[in-house]
């Protein structure tokens, strides 16, 4: 049965006209006849084959055996981050497991944004170098006492990163937000600010950048409705969970740690969370297709909060009392 449902499944990833057993055969590199052996039920594939075969077809094992079993999920987890290699490393197979969404024009991402999507910061600016000197200063402890105008990013993992982040760009996307999005990178601007671990000067350039990306997502909103969506939710708290959808397929990421995450493409599972997303964007306002007040309220409120923490450190910088 099992194997059966396993092949049924490498059948709708195979594209129009190619033959399954030829398929088989190639990938697993035995015969054609071999292959039919396997694919007829005549005998069994491998622990080694059926890795290679759902490797290739990026297949994941609880998408086989999800509908098992109700009450349990098999997830993948991600490695955990604990140096600037290992960073450049997730930035790259987040990239790969984002990938396939492009071949595919039915895909949707959504993504309910407690925080701002990781990827509006994956550039060369110096917004998006001050959030991985805020992931590594909390994941690596060779970084706790490097300030921030002593961290230089390396080259390859800008590049990894601004790869990543004009991945998602180009994918077609939900989003979920509420003012309270960009709370915590207020509070790490204000918090490094005030340990002594970046200049007045330093954090008063992240507010304006800060200020520059939520205008570039403002555009944003305008010029692509076909493919990005934005949400205004009052009601109910983000989590940072997306969800990817296809025809094919659907696979869930919700975060455990600060970047990492447990991956699952359970059907009933993923079916669960869209059902909630779904319930989450009735609730909420898109503004995509708002009028210019509903749009400027989000916006002012957010712009608000950047202006204050701006004016507290010049306060704080001029005022000096400690």
């Amino acid at each position: 049965m099992l194997q059966e449902v396993f092949i049924d499944h490498i059948k709708k990833e195979l594209p129009e006209g190619k033959s399954l057993n030829e398929s088989v055969a190639r990938i697993l590199d035995v015969s054609y006849d071999a292959a039919h052996r396997r694919t007829s039920l005549k005998s069994k594939f491998s622990l080694e084959e059926s890795v290679l075969l759902a490797k290739h077809f990026n297949i994941s094992i609880d998408a086989l055996f999800g509908t098992i079993e109700d009450q349990f999920v098999s997830v993948q987890k991600t490695n955990q981050i604990t140096n600037e290699e290992e960073l450049q490393a997730y930035f790259e197979n987040s990239y790969q497991s984002l990938l396939p969404l492009l071949d595919r024009k039915d895909g949707t991402l959504y993504y309910s944004a407690k925080d701002i999507p990781l990827f509006y910061t994956l550039t060369d600016d110096r917004l998006s170098h001050f959030k991985m000197y805020v992931w590594l200063k909390l994941l690596d402890r060779t970084y706790r006492e490097k300030s921030f105008e002593q961290f230089y990013p390396k080259l390859s993992t800008i590049q990894s990163a601004k790869k990543l982040g004009e991945l998602y760009y180009n994918l077609p996307t939900v989003e979920i937000w509420d003012v309270t999005t960009i709370n915590s990178t207020l509070k790490q601007i204000h918090f490094y600010y005030k340990a002594g671990q970046m200049a007045a000067d330093t954090a008063l350039s992240l507010c304006r950048l800060l200020k520059d990306l939520l205008n570039q997502i403002s555009v944003k909103v305008i010029s692509r409705k076909h493919k990005f969506q934005l949400y205004y939710n009052e009601l109910l708290l983000m989590n940072n969970n997306v969800l990817i959808t296809t025809k094919q397929q659907q696979s869930l990421f919700v975060p455990y740690t600060m970047l990492s995450y447990y991956v699952t493409s359970d059907q009933r599972t993923c079916n669960e969370a869209k059902e909630y997303f779904e319930k989450q964007l009735k609730h909420s306002k898109l503004l995509n297709t708002s009028g210019e007040k509903e749009q400027n309220t989000f916006y002012h409120k957010m712009m608000a909060k950047v202006d204050a923490l701006h004016q507290l450190i010049q306060a704080e910088n001029i005022l000096d009392f400690e």
